[in-house]
């Protein structure tokens, strides 16, 4: 690797990652400055646990993610698998099209279309109010629904379609033939698409601003709300922390994805070594 290539990388890193380092740095300021550090301390993170209010939002946003992560987990693996039964090559192209639709349209048109969707049908059935909880958990399923399948339909395309069948020669019901065969060659797929809903939902602000209620408030909302006011440290303190959850998150997610890797590769790896065995 050449010199020139090195810095460049080592300087793309630094740009990337210097935000989130002045970040962790800050989060552990003995002062109330977001600019000056005053020496380290860990008075920030006990301030934030003693926010009802932010904790609270957090609550909301950890509750609102889990849900909208299972669900379109559920519906965007059936949706998969639906898929790619698919014969005819135009439904399929019209699927993908339909599929890829949510991920290409900006987040602001997303919003406010599902928020005129969603006020719409309330008055239409006499409701008080048209958003809350259950308006925005659509709204998060709607947008994470495309990662999810865009995460398993690979691993089915991937996987050898004479396996289920065989299965159920041997006897397997539908069901229990995809439940024994197909759901572990897939599951690699299934838990990266669950992690990717999950954090794209606990990070959404804009789709989540246009859809939620009064009675209802996320992380992201009240961050916002702060920044019009004067932004401590605290706030510093929670992103670390969500920060290094995620970290944690994607580790699961590669590790996962190495041992897919790995179990697929083996069969061909035992396939080549009684190739050059000697007889």
């Amino acid at each position: 690797m050449r010199p020139i290539a090195k810095f460049y990388t080592a300087l793309l890193f630094l740009f990337l990652f210097a935000p989130i380092l002045i970040m962790l740095v800050f989060s552990f300021n003995g002062g109330n400055s977001l600019s000056v550090l005053d020496g380290f301390s860990l008075y920030w993170y006990k301030e934030l646990f003693h926010d009802e209010d932010t904790l609270g939002a957090l609550g909301n946003t950890l509750i609102l993610a889990l849900c909208a992560a299972l669900l379109s987990t559920i519906m965007g693996t059936a949706a998969a698998v639906g898929m790619n039964k698919l014969r005819s090559k135009y439904m399929k192209a019209a699927m993908n099209t339909v599929t890829n639709l949510p991920m290409v349209n900006p987040e602001i048109i997303t919003g406010i279309s599902l928020m005129l969707m969603f006020v719409f049908f309330g008055r239409l059935i006499g409701m008080r109010t048209s958003l809350n909880f259950g308006t925005m958990l659509i709204a998060h399923v709607t947008f994470c629904l495309p990662y999810v399948i865009l995460q398993v339909l690979p691993k089915l395309r991937q996987m050898d379609p004479a396996l289920p069948e065989a299965a159920m020669d041997l006897g397997c019901t539908p069901l229990r033939a995809f439940a024994k065969v197909e759901l572990p060659e897939i599951f690699p797929g299934i838990l990266t698409g669950l992690i990717m809903s999950f954090t794209l939902s606990l990070d959404d602000f804009v789709i989540s601003y246009f859809t939620s209620g009064n009675g209802f408030e996320t992380l992201p909302i009240r961050i916002y709300s702060m920044t019009k006011k004067t932004v401590t440290p605290k706030m510093y303190a929670l992103a670390t922390l969500i920060f290094f959850v995620i970290l944690a998150l994607l580790l699961v997610t590669n590790l996962s994805d190495r041992s897919g890797e790995d179990v697929e590769t083996s069969p061909r790896k035992k396939r080549r070594q009684k190739k050059h065995s000697p007889s």
